[in-house]
């Protein structure tokens, strides 16, 4: 369970995750390089336009696979997650309990979402707000409104893994992570619960 839980919100997934969405925005930055002579045709030459074809290219074999691999990484998560709740469903302990809820990891997860939905949010607001034709034009709103959307999603991805990881941690341990209620005993079996203490041979 311990490998699970690492394997689902560890500090390696979570640099991991850091890497790719620097690379994600590295690919789109080098695709809105070569975006730039297609927005803004005016004052672009050959040497330009294939300086811009050349980025396009390279931004788009950088950003298509890390897209595919960030996917991939959430399909993987998914299963992590179940196989995590089978395991946890089997029994119960409270040390292994108190160590599946991981809170440093969940709030450390939390925070830099949050942190990151918060930058798309300024970004998308404060690029289009700033730039005038002298200072970029059209292809630095271009960029700074597909640069927002990489952070809010990526933002939203590690809310939603934050959270989800938080419900399938509480659900096994329980809301208060103590034992369940102690099995009410019967009476023993062939006698009714009327019949008293057994008499004496």
């Amino acid at each position: 369970m311990d490998e699970l839980r690492r394997a689902l919100l560890g500090g390696g997934r979570l640099a991991l995750f850091l890497v790719w969405f620097l690379l994600l925005q590295l690919g789109w930055g080098l695709i809105a390089v070569g975006l730039s002579p297609l927005i803004e045709p005016a004052g672009s030459d050959v040497i330009t336009s294939m300086i811009g074809v050349f980025c396009a290219a390279l931004g788009i074999g950088l950003f298509v696979p890390v897209v595919w691999l960030t996917v991939r990484s959430l399909l993987r998560d998914r299963t992590v997650r179940e196989r995590l709740e089978a395991w946890a469903a089997l029994d119960r302990d409270a040390p292994a309990d108190a160590r599946l809820r991981a809170p440093g990891l969940s709030v450390c997860w939390l925070l830099l979402s949050f942190a990151l939905c918060a930058t798309g949010l300024w970004v998308a607001y404060a690029v289009p707000l700033n730039t005038t034709r002298d200072s970029g034009g059209y292809p630095l709103v271009v960029y700074g409104m597909g640069a927002a959307l990489i952070l809010w999603v990526t933002g939203l991805t590690g809310l939603a893994k934050a959270f989800g990881y938080y419900r399938m941690a509480i659900r096994p341990t329980g809301s208060a992570g103590g034992p369940g209620p102690a099995p009410v005993s019967g009476p023993p079996v062939g006698r009714s619960a009327s019949s008293g203490l057994p008499r004496p041979e």
